[in-house]
């Protein structure tokens, strides 16, 4: 089997991938770009910030009343779960549209 050769690019941007996913695996993530989940985990043992996106925002009881502190807090953790997603979306999309455009090329027959 050939071996592949990812550009830098791709490269950190799979590692951005997995990093602000919560709760991402990297097998699942690797799985998902096409890649082997060893050469993921080289990447982001090399190119990773060392930190990844986790929690949950919990929601309040049935029956109970929430206050507003803990309500603004439930908010923003939610808000901050949604643009994580949001940017795994928007990364997941970019790196789909570079290689439709790669596979694209690649028909010239």
């Amino acid at each position: 089997m050939a071996r592949k050769n990812y550009t830098d690019e791709f490269r950190q941007r799979a590692v951005d991938l997995y990093e602000s996913t919560p709760g991402a695996t990297l097998k699942g993530v690797a799985a998902d770009l096409g890649i082997s989940r060893g050469a993921l985990k080289e990447w982001v043992d090399k190119h990773g910030s060392g930190t990844t996106t986790a929690g949950t925002a919990s929601t309040p009881a049935p029956g109970r009343a929430e206050s507003r502190t803990a309500k603004i807090l439930r908010l923003e953790a939610e808000n901050a779960r949604l643009n994580a997603e949001r940017d795994k979306l928007e990364t997941e999309r970019d790196i789909l549209r570079q290689a439709a455009k790669y596979f694209a090329g690649e028909t010239n027959w």
